[in-house]
């Protein structure tokens, strides 16, 4: 028997640039939920019938390859895929934009499965589940895309470079910039990028391959940079935080510089360990830098981007707060352990958390983008910053599990050293002050929001079945 099941939405824009979403590159990318474990082999270059989509599921050492083909299109209307090979016996999902008016389309999304011949008592129910919560996670991320880059529609084919564009928050700037209609270039140390790097170090003096490409850029985003969390601060790992940072960005703002037609704007990551700790300031982008190793690091790796502002770049400092996503980052290091029933508060709980959802990291920068009348520092933070104890009480409601363990300030700092204290024990408040008075609408303000997006918990969800 084929199971039927029917989900739709208004979205924010009329049908044919609906649709034109859907044909852009990375799209089905932005659509993927990360608590799925997905790779999208193969794209269609175009929705037109015949063309294929390739899919790995992750499940196990080999996964599980899933085969589609395009077909049933009208352009600016509708298209269906339909599977080849894969886990159904049978699946067929057709996707429909209907005009409402000049800014409002109606996505009709209709799924027809048929359960493998020998499948378990109670799969069926499963998927069907699985699919209410993958479609809430999808129509989520159209409304909240499209809304943003409707907003500039006559902006579009940009031409933008990456750096650091295999990171967490680079890879799903890449996409999103991508889906949107824009020209990304990715800039990374591997020979895979477009352009590659290598960063200068000791008596190597740093060199950018494929340079040429670089040249008539709109905008640059530099988010490279070690890894923080992922070694204990020893001198030399110290050492290598801060050159990769300040070194790093003194050399690009360099090359950059020298190109014939140099890009327009240059939006540079810095972070809110500028701010320090203080259990009682609520800091936003005028306070002052904190004179310890975070601060005085932040401070140098924006000063790199003095150069730029010289030669006329609009420059943007991005002091990114705590980042939430589920596949990497402190969430992603919290969740096992949550899962299982064993989170709780760090150390007294009392320390401020600026955090803020991945989704709202890429639509700020790309508001930064567009918005030519922003420079100088911007918080990349929610509007809702909460202490350590409030955080743990809604991860733990959100994974409906108990935070009855507490991990002790001394362990903390036995186990990690100076990195416990800066990045774990320390309290820092930031207002998102530009990004509110600057208009950006904020698609996660909530925590509890951002974590059931993120994690696929969202308390209801609604279908025609």
């Amino acid at each position: 028997m084929v199971e039927e099941i029917e989900f739709s939405q208004i979205i924010p824009c009329d049908a044919g640039y609906l649709y034109k979403w859907h044909n852009m590159p990375k799209a089905l990318d932005r659509l993927i939920p990360p608590w799925e474990k997905v790779m999208v082999n193969k794209h269609p270059e175009k929705l037109e019938n015949g063309s294929e989509v390739d899919i790995k599921l992750l499940l196990g050492p080999l996964g599980l390859r899933w085969n589609l083909e395009i077909h049933d299109v009208v352009e600016g209307k509708q298209f269906c895929d339909s599977q080849v090979s894969g886990p159904f016996s049978k699946w067929t999902h057709k996707h429909q934009m209907q005009e409402l008016n000049n800014d409002n389309s109606l996505l009709v999304e209709s799924v027809g499965f048929k359960m493998p011949i020998f499948h378990s008592l109670g799969s069926k129910h499963f998927a069907i589940n699985k699919l209410k919560k993958l479609f809430k996670y999808r129509f989520q991320v159209i409304t909240n895309d499209i809304k943003r880059h409707y907003r500039y529609k006559e902006r579009t084919n940009m031409k933008i470079l990456v750096v650091g564009a295999s990171g967490l928050v680079g890879s799903a700037l890449v996409d999103f910039l991508s889906s949107g209609g824009h020209q990304v270039i990715s800039l990374g140390r591997s020979d895979e990028n477009e352009v590659s790097w290598t960063v200068p170090e000791g008596d190597n003096p740093g060199e950018i391959k494929n340079k040429e490409k670089l040249e008539g850029l709109d905008a640059v985003v530099h988010l490279a940079g070690e890894n923080i969390a992922s070694k204990r601060w020893s001198d030399v790992q110290k050492q290598k935080i801060r050159d990769s940072r300040v070194k790093g960005t003194e050399f690009l703002v360099n090359e950059l510089t020298k190109l014939e037609n140099p890009p327009k704007t240059l939006i540079c990551a810095s972070a809110i360990g500028f701010y320090g700790d203080s259990e009682d300031s609520l800091f936003d982008e005028g306070s002052n830098s904190a004179d310890d190793f975070l601060g005085r690091t932040c401070q140098e790796w924006e000063d790199a981007t003095a150069a730029a502002k010289e030669k006329g770049i609009r420059v943007v400092n991005t002091r990114i707060g705590v980042v939430l996503d589920p596949r990497d980052g402190a969430l992603a290091k919290m969740l096992p352990i949550f899962q299982i029933g064993g989170g709780g508060n760090l150390g007294h709980g009392k320390q401020w958390m600026s955090w803020v959802a991945l989704d709202d990291v890429v639509g700020a920068i790309h508001h930064c983008i567009m918005n030519e009348d922003i420079s100088g520092p911007v918080n990349l933070v929610a509007p809702e910053p909460v202490q350590n104890k409030e955080f743990t009480k809604i991860l733990a409601k959100v994974l409906f599990r108990p935070a009855l363990f507490p991990a002790p300030a001394f362990a903390l700092k036995l186990a990690l050293g100076e990195m416990a204290d800066a990045l774990l024990l320390s309290s820092t408040k930031v207002d998102s002050k530009i990004l509110r008075e600057t208009g950006y609408e904020f698609s996660y303000p909530t925590l509890e929001s951002a974590l059931r997006h993120m994690l696929g918990k969202s308390e209801k969800v609604t279908a025609n079945v």
